[in-house]
């Protein structure tokens, strides 16, 4: 049985967990084409963007980095060299790839400022959708402490996505986040827990 809520002392318990697949990072738009194509061959994939933090009141930062996961391969967009290219866009727009995330609604208008024109399509927000089946915790952390047993370490979240070169841990820590949301929708789908949504 999956519990429906968690505490922290319980996550703090939990081994920590990240995603071990392979990471591909995309700052040049000569590497989108090939991507584009692979990913629109998944039914479902995971989603997520990190954005630079502001320090400062007033100072709103745009998408830095925009991650699409399957379960082996995490893909980084840098959106602050590479802008929201068209190819992705479209993946984001087709209605028969599932595009789950968590909190998506920020994510999505984030990436609209990027373009003139966004019409996504066919996105799962675990947040939203878990509560009419009863969690009572959401957010990625939560989630992965109750429906994948795992802690996923947050100490890379307030980190420059802008810097020239992203470390290894900020790239494992995006990869991370959407492969986990990839992860535990099919988890739950697999045990019934989503019947009710569909």
């Amino acid at each position: 049985m999956i519990p429906l809520k968690i505490s922290k002392e319980e996550i703090n318990q939990l081994a920590l967990g990240q995603f071990e697949g392979e990471i591909f990072l995309i700052e040049d738009l000569d590497d989108v084409e090939e991507v584009a194509d692979f990913l629109s061959q998944h039914p479902i994939i995971g989603f997520d963007t990190e954005t630079k933090p502001a320090f400062k009141k007033g100072v709103i930062n745009q998408v830095s980095l925009l991650q699409l996961s399957t379960s082996s391969q995490a893909f980084l967009f840098r959106t602050h060299k590479t802008g929201f290219p068209d190819l992705i866009r479209n993946v984001l727009e087709k209605e028969h790839i599932i595009k789950v995330g968590a909190a998506v609604h920020d994510d999505i208008k984030g990436l609209a400022k990027l373009t003139d024109s966004f019409y996504p399509n066919s996105f799962f927000d675990l947040n939203d959708e878990l509560k009419k089946v009863g969690f009572e915790n959401v957010g990625v952390r939560n989630l992965c402490g109750m429906v994948l047993n795992m802690r996923i370490s947050k100490s890379e979240q307030v980190s420059n996505w802008e810097a020239e070169n992203l470390t290894q841990k900020q790239q494992r820590y995006a990869a991370t986040d959407a492969w986990a949301c990839l992860e535990i929708y099919k988890k739950l789908k697999t045990e019934g827990y989503l019947d009710s949504l569909f």
